[in-house]
């Protein structure tokens, strides 16, 4: 019998078989073997670069980043972005710029990662857990009701941190820093009493994983990017979706949606990668003082995360949304999910997902 991880879900107006949580493997490889020769030519070309400089220039000079972002300038998790490139402008004495692209302006979000690997963008942040179909791993924070609560969130980060390092670096990839967003909720354009009451319902998916839930609960999923949820909101493409209190704040669910259940399904994390190569043609003491900024900027935006977490809630209801806890029979059909997708990551994932999550319960 077929395993259910594999079934088709809607990506736009196409069907894909895909697993939730991608291969562990021989996904990652294949990718990794497809971006060598790009790799290769951007290397090239980023030392001719740096040489032809220091041949006309006879000295350093400063240095710009591009930090392409998917959220718009008012996300917290953009401001923060900011404050961390302000800071190190400052830190370095002006050697290092870096300029932040907001909302999928320079990049669309699914762009991101991709550009950042083969230097076409410097540094970058991305919802990692939206590549698990390259590595289960970059799922790690998106496992339902693994981690629910901020100081939990916390814990399973560090847990996963060098498993997370390891498979990034293999990508040309170093990672920075991370910050959550607020746990995870429902959202509906309907009042949900029962199980019965999702099933068929539109949803908007942003990732593999979230495309499963759909499935386990009977609903249809379809892949929505951040810059592009407003409109299938308001055209009907979507009518439900699992996000955050400040997802629905930013999009200004309420004009189109009406009910929000709060679930705590789990806490997915913004990650903030650097081109390992641009990185590491840093000064040492830039380097220091990128490091160090980003360990204040992953601080500082959980901070952020958990102050505003409750007022998303209070603006969402402010704003006419009903909102409250799951029915008895919602919640244990969501239980019953979250099961079914721990064993299925940890099946995936095999000894580098079961470290991981050892490390979490140790803890």
């Amino acid at each position: 019998m077929p395993n259910p991880a594999f079934r088709s879900f809607s990506i736009g107006v196409s069907s894909v078989n895909v697993s939730p949580w991608g291969s562990q493997k021989s996904a990652s490889k294949q990718r990794y073997a497809e971006n060598q020769t790009e790799r290769t030519i951007m290397k090239t070309k980023l030392s001719a670069a740096v040489a032809a400089s220091t041949l006309i220039c006879g000295a350093a000079t400063a240095e710009t980043w591009d930090m392409p972002m998917a959220y718009p300038a008012s996300n917290y998790h953009t401001e923060n972005a900011q404050e961390f490139a302000d800071a190190v402008k400052a830190c370095s004495g002006g050697e290092l710029e870096i300029v932040i692209h907001a909302g999928g302006s320079l990049f669309k979000g699914g762009e991101i990662k991709r550009a950042v690997q083969l230097g076409e963008a410097q540094i970058g942040e991305r919802l990692l857990s939206a590549h698990a179909n390259e590595n289960a791993v970059f799922a790690y924070d998106s496992v339902p009701f693994l981690a629910t609560s901020f100081e939990a969130s916390d814990t399973l980060r560090d847990a996963a941190a060098p498993t997370l390092s390891g498979v990034l670096a293999d990508q040309n990839l170093t990672l920075l820093y991370s910050v959550p967003w607020p746990p995870q909720g429902l959202y509906f354009s309907k009042p949900v009493a029962s199980p019965d009451d999702m099933k068929g319902v539109k949803f908007r998916a942003y990732n593999a994983i979230t495309a499963r839930v759909a499935e386990l609960a009977g609903m249809v999923p379809t892949q929505i990017e951040a810059a592009d949820l407003k409109q299938a909101l308001a055209t009907g493409v979507v009518s439900s979706m699992i996000s955050s209190g400040s997802t629905g704040v930013d999009e200004s669910v309420w004009e189109d949606m009406t009910n929000f259940y709060d679930v705590k399904a789990w806490l997915p994390r913004n990650t903030v990668f650097v081109n390992k190569d641009a990185f590491d043609g840093l000064p040492e003491n830039v380097q220091t003082c990128v490091t160090d900024e980003a360990q204040k900027a992953q601080t500082r935006g959980t901070e952020k995360a958990a102050s505003l977490a409750g007022g998303f809630i209070d603006t969402l209801a402010g704003n006419g949304m009903t909102v409250g806890a799951p029915t008895e029979a919602v919640s244990a059909k969501l239980v019953e999910i979250g099961g079914v997708m721990t064993a299925e990551w940890l099946e995936t994932t095999g000894d580098q997902g079961k470290a991981i999550v050892d490390a979490y319960k140790a803890e």
